[in-house]
């Protein structure tokens, strides 16, 4: 791969630090730049396997995991690229392993990134832009039957945006986030993540609010690519607690996704969708049932089992973890935690850390019926994290009691003092940025 000689003696976290000041600007949508690092890269995305394109504002990545565990419970080899990461940067890549992927290891990793960065030779480039560079050049060096390819923020100028030719592209549901990139408008942003239809590619595509639909009927239609929408041309239902889909192929009766709740059922029926829409791939009824059933996705409304945090907390108490940080993924986590109070009751906390360009009142608004109790923390080493004060001002304002507390430790070995009759039901929340510390400090980050 052509990596420096000294690749060996170079730290990972020094070099992505090296990358990380090529551009003034964290985020600089547009694909110029990231055609020229490729061409110099000898064009590894016109060498993959067939891709699957990953676009929308929420369930991109639960989605992607059921694709993926189907896929290999079909046995074959899946390549994925996601974004962020939680814990370390090497979970952006996944290559496709028979009997199943592994997380790239850090001296490929840091061969890849060495290559992209030789090739670059110093120009501006943001570090998205690097990263997607180096998937690209991983997944053509290694075999495998299929990427799954996530966008990282939009669509028309994502630097994953440079596939021509994808097997499919999934659009998950769209809604308000990012809006200083995306447009302050429903139709504006599905307008960026519709941008990823390719001419004549089969487009699936999740139940969506009536204008965001709108433009992707209408772009679907201008590039002549099929679409298969939800509740159209298929459709995901729960009955008797089972996960039960249905299209013009035929009805699937299939246990419930082991990721907790009901807007899984959704992505998972997102993802069936997707590998019936396409004839590549041959998939049992057995290998969707292993996919549905197996799938993992860390910090969507996980329960937290084990590590340090369950020492901290009440005892007796449930800890969840979700990464969620938009209007739409606090209105999903509400829901979960509505059903999880009708089977087991339980006085509900929120631990609640954000970044500053959220909307935080938004998020918040969610939990407004379920509990009156939150907990504001920063997200610690992270730049743009949102002032507690600024957090705690915005539960205030929905009437909400809340304190700031120095940290998820502090907060749950606050709770832990206090004299509850039930232990309580603890949601860690509001940030991936969060999630990720959380996940490193229980001493249980994603593999």
């Amino acid at each position: 791969m052509n990596a420096s000689p000294d690749s060996a003696k170079t730290p990972l976290g020094e070099l992505i630090g090296r990358l990380s000041v090529l551009h003034q600007k964290r985020i600089d949508l547009g694909l110029e730049r990231m055609h020229r690092l490729l061409e110099r890269l000898g064009h590894p995305e016109r060498k993959l396997p067939p891709v699957i394109h990953i676009a929308g504002t929420n369930g991109k990545g639960s989605t992607l995991a059921y694709l993926r565990a189907t896929l290999e419970a079909a046995g074959l080899r899946v390549h994925a690229y996601t974004s962020p990461y939680l814990v370390r940067i090497n979970e952006c890549f996944r290559l496709g392993r028979a009997g199943g992927g592994v997380l790239v290891g850090d001296d490929e990793l840091r061969a890849a990134l060495e290559e992209v960065e030789r090739v670059n030779a110093g120009e501006a480039a943001t570090l998205f832009e690097l990263k997607t560079a180096a998937a690209f050049h991983l997944f053509a060096r290694n075999p495998a039957d299929v990427v799954l390819l996530e966008v990282g923020l939009g669509g028309r100028l994502d630097s994953t945006n440079v596939v021509d030719t994808p097997a499919a592209c999934v659009i998950t549901p769209v809604s308000m986030d990012h809006m200083d990139f995306l447009g302050d408008t429903l139709a504006s942003i599905a307008g960026e993540k519709a941008a990823i239809i390719k001419r004549g590619v089969p487009v699936i595509c999740a139940e969506q609010a009536p204008e965001a639909m709108a433009v992707i009927e209408a772009q679907a239609k201008r590039m002549r690519a099929p679409l298969f929408a939800a509740n159209e041309s298929w459709h995901v239902n729960v009955e008797h607690g089972r996960l039960v889909y249905s299209d013009d192929r035929g009805l699937m009766d299939l246990t419930a996704p082991r990721l907790f709740g009901r807007h899984q059922f959704d992505n998972a029926g997102l993802a069936i969708a997707t590998l019936r829409a396409i004839t590549i791939f041959k998939i049992s009824h057995a290998a969707f049932e292993a996919g549905i059933v197996g799938a993992e996705w860390p910090a969507r409304m996980q329960r937290i089992t084990s590590g340090t945090l369950l020492s901290w907390g009440p005892q007796g108490s449930e800890i969840w973890l979700d990464g969620g940080h938009n209007a739409e993924g606090g209105r999903v986590a509400a829901a979960a935690l509505g059903d999880l109070e009708e089977r087991v009751s339980r006085p509900l906390v929120i631990i609640a850390g954000m970044m500053a360009n959220k909307d935080a009142q938004a998020f918040l608004a969610n939990f407004a019926g379920l509990t009156r109790h939150i907990i504001a923390v920063p997200i610690p080493d992270i730049e743009n994290a949102m002032p507690v004060d600024r957090l705690a001002d915005a539960a205030r304002s929905l009437g909400m009691r809340v304190e700031t507390v120095s940290g998820v430790e502090a907060a749950l070995r606050g709770l832990s003092k206090l004299a509850y009759e039930v232990p309580p039901r603890i949601l860690i929340s509001g940030s991936l940025y969060l999630a990720g510390h959380v996940l490193a400090i229980n001493g249980t980050p994603p593999g």
